[in-house]
C-alpha cells in the first residue's frame, strides 16, 4: 500500500511503500533502523541517470561508513535494473516502481513525460531529513545526501 502524499518533505514520516525488487515486493519500511537514501531517477542507461548512479557507486563506501543504505528507484523492470547494475558495477539496490505510483505519491513530479529525479534521506526512524529535487544536478543529489547522512551520526 502507498499512502497518498502531496509532497513528501523534511519532517514527514516514510509512507507505507511497496516497490518491486528482483525477487518480488519490497517494503521500504523493512529497511528502517539505519539511515536510508532513496533516490528516484527517470531511466536506466540514460546519460544523467548513469552519471548519478555511478556517482552514488563511487561514494557508496562513504554512505556505508556513515551507516546508511542507498536505494535507487525507477519505473524500469527488474531485468533492466539487473543489466544496469552489472554494466556499471552498482553495489546498491535498484527497485522498480511500475507506472510511477510510488513516485507520484511521494511528490516526485513528471515533467514533459519524463519522470522526476528526487533524492530523499530518512533517519533510522523513517523521518525525512532531506529532500533534493533537480533534474540536472546529478552529482548534487549524492553530495547533499551524503552530507545529510553524516550529520545524522
Amino acid at each position: 500500500m502507498i499512502a497518498a502524499m502531496a509532497n513528501l518533505s523534511p519532517g514527514d514520516p516514510m509512507p507505507d511503500t511497496s516497490l518491486v525488487g528482483p525477487d518480488g515486493p519490497v517494503q521500504l519500511r523493512d529497511k528502517l533502523g539505519k539511515p536510508l537514501v532513496v533516490y528516484f531517477y527517470p531511466k536506466d542507461e540514460t546519460y544523467g541517470c548513469t552519471r548519478e548512479a555511478c556517482r552514488f557507486r563511487d561514494q557508496y563506501e562513504d554512505f556505508v561508513g556513515a551507516g546508511a543504505e542507498v536505494i535507487g528507484v525507477s519505473r524500469d523492470d527488474a531485468t533492466s535494473h539487473a543489466k544496469f547494475r552489472e554494466h556499471h558495477h552498482l553495489p546498491f539496490t535498484l527497485l522498480s516502481d511500475p507506472g510511477g505510483k510510488a513516485a507520484a505519491s511521494w511528490g516526485v513530479r513528471t515533467t514533459l513525460g519524463i519522470p522526476g529525479r528526487v533524492t530523499f534521506v530518512f533517519d533510522k526512524a523513517g523521518v525525512v531529513r532531506h529532500r533534493f529535487d533537480s533534474a540536472l544536478r546529478f552529482g548534487k543529489h549524492v553530495d547533499e545526501a551524503l552530507a545529510t547522512v553524516k550529520a545524522l551520526r
